[in-house]
């Protein structure tokens, strides 16, 4: 009797968590900013979070109704509006404006076949950081040695990509990163430790478990997704060779919509996804 009970209460349990699967990858985000920020004050100001996520979601809410003419989940608006808030930092607020209205606008205005190619956040971020250099730095606080918080988010963070079925993403992503470190130490001369260091800051806990990760803009096929994710892995050490600060989010942004157009392309429209996955949705 105790274990038909038991096995019924995991039933109920993993259908409660298949239906509402798309709120668990907004609160873990949520989960690391409030790890980064009780921990090292990630945040500059609270004010200039509360814009990107608001921004995020208006625009969200409005070019889904205008240009779809429908309405969204705004589970994935909400990832957006506080990867934006997390990763940028600018001692003025029109960036986060910006940067959360770009990442929007790319989903409803850079598209093929009706699908977008940019993960949102990465296009916003990649822009400004680009752009704006001036105004505008990115995240580079690492986690130092508080194993705990690092250990939390990275257990949570397997077991949420594990169930949108790209563990194999961030597992060949986060060993390529290892053997180019690497070889990096080697050409450069710099520990291997240093190398491997921005693994375990926020701004690669959002870069490994929400952008690279995103089943929208991913591939196909699993083959096809550690193809790409090692090619983003090696373009990012070319740019890490050139002393280029933000290399991830620029090798993403250049090799990620170059594959998922090629993917569309080769193969016969698909039906729509239904659930945010990882960090956004259709």
């Amino acid at each position: 009797m105790q274990q038909q009970e038991r096995e019924l209460q995991g039933s109920v349990t993993s259908q409660w968590i298949k239906k509402n699967f798309q709120y668990i990858p907004p609160a873990f985000i949520t989960l690391i900013l409030l790890v980064g920020q009780l921990t090292f004050g990630i945040l500059d100001s609270y004010v200039n979070l509360v814009v990107a996520i608001a921004t995020s979601i208006l625009a969200e809410m409005i070019l889904a109704r205008f240009v779809l003419g429908t309405t969204k989940n705004l589970a994935s608006a909400y990832i957006t509006g506080i990867s934006v808030g997390i990763l940028i930092r600018s001692n003025v607020i029109w960036p986060y404006f910006v940067t959360a209205l770009l990442s929007i606008m790319s989903k409803y205005v850079l598209r093929y076949k009706g699908r977008h190619l940019w993960n949102p956040s990465n296009f916003g971020v990649s822009w400004m950081l680009a752009l704006s250099t001036m105004s505008v730095a990115g995240l580079s606080t690492q986690w130092g040695s508080n194993f705990a918080a690092l250990s939390v988010i990275w257990i949570l963070g397997l077991i949420i990509v594990n169930r949108a079925k790209r563990l194999h993403v961030t597992v060949t992503y986060v060993t390529s990163f290892i053997i180019l470190a690497y070889v990096r130490c080697l050409i450069t001369g710099d520990a291997f430790l240093a190398e491997l260091s921005p693994l375990t800051g926020p701004m690669y806990q959002l870069f490994i478990f929400f952008m690279i990760t995103d089943p929208p803009t991913s591939v196909s096929t699993k083959k096809g997704r550690i193809i790409v994710v090692i090619l983003v892995a090696i373009v990012e050490f070319i740019l890490r060779l050139n002393h280029s600060i933000y290399a991830p989010f620029y090798a993403l942004c250049l090799v990620g919509p170059i594959a998922k157009f090629i993917d569309l392309k080769m193969t016969a429209p698909k039906e729509q996804p239904h659930s945010v996955g990882v960090l956004a949705t259709k």
